[in-house]
């Protein structure tokens, strides 16, 4: 994979949609950043304090650089700094756990700090216990950073999944049986699967399954042909085992 490449964008951002064409074949990590120059000049013009430009380009003196940094230290800024104290956690909980943070926004307006930024955390653990420390562990460290930069911050439960094994005996024989059709042994673990779908609604279930590949939930994801056929050849004779088909 190339090295990431870090693009500064000054100015307006009319026009971006030429510059991202131009960059969208770039093979590795890309990042754009831009300098957040309304904002600044806003603030300045509330303090009394001048904008000047040479060039195009702004002039910056000691006095105001305070001002520039308040200025790009704002909501998003706010809302990674609850997130990033959020893995201590774990370590204080203990045992199997993970969170973790996605669908990340930060407003709609073009070249404009947001009023509000928000993220959706996932967090897991094996036990329920652990899980409901760290659900209330992580919302007393996002209020406080909240109060600590005087923002609001409010958490919403889009939903929770059960944790824990349902698979009846039966199905774990039945598994076993399928498996040594392709010379290979079960192992049994506890994870985040197909199966969930079932479990939520009190079925007994277990996902069964000899993919072979990489790069999981990513673009670049690859799976050997050769494993899907195996699959196949799995999926019946576990069906022959259950009594099914």
């Amino acid at each position: 994979m190339s090295e990431p490449l870090l693009v500064k964008v000054g100015g307006s951002l009319r026009g971006a949609e030429t510059l991202l064409d131009e960059l969208a074949s770039y093979p590795g990590p890309l990042v754009l950043v831009h300098g957040g120059g309304p904002e600044i000049g806003a603030w300045l013009t509330r303090l009394g304090l001048e904008s000047r430009f040479e060039g195009g380009l702004r002039v910056t003196p000691p006095e105001h650089m305070e001002v520039v940094e308040m200025s790009l230290c704002l909501t998003g800024k706010r809302l990674a700094e609850g997130l990033s104290r959020l893995h201590t956690l774990f370590k204080e909980v203990g045992g199997e756990a993970s969170l973790n943070a996605s669908g990340l926004r930060g407003g709609e307006a073009v070249n404009a700090i947001p009023k509000e930024a928000s993220a959706l955390l996932e967090i897991r653990a094996l036990e329920e216990e652990a899980l409901r420390t760290l659900y209330h562990k992580a919302q007393e460290v996002l209020e406080e950073a909240a109060q600590l930069h005087g923002v609001e911050v409010s958490l919403e439960v889009l939903g929770t999944r059960p944790a824990g094994s349902t698979a009846t005996p039966r199905l774990l024989q039945a598994a076993g049986v399928a498996l040594a059709k392709i010379g290979e042994r079960p192992q049994f673990q506890p994870g985040s699967t197909d199966a969930s779908a079932a479990i939520e609604r009190g079925i007994a279930a277990l996902a069964l399954g000899v993919y072979r590949g990489g790069g999981a939930h990513t673009p670049e994801e690859w799976v050997l042909p050769q494993s899907l056929w195996e699959g196949r050849e799995v999926l019946l004779a576990f069906l022959k085992a259950l009594g099914v088909g």
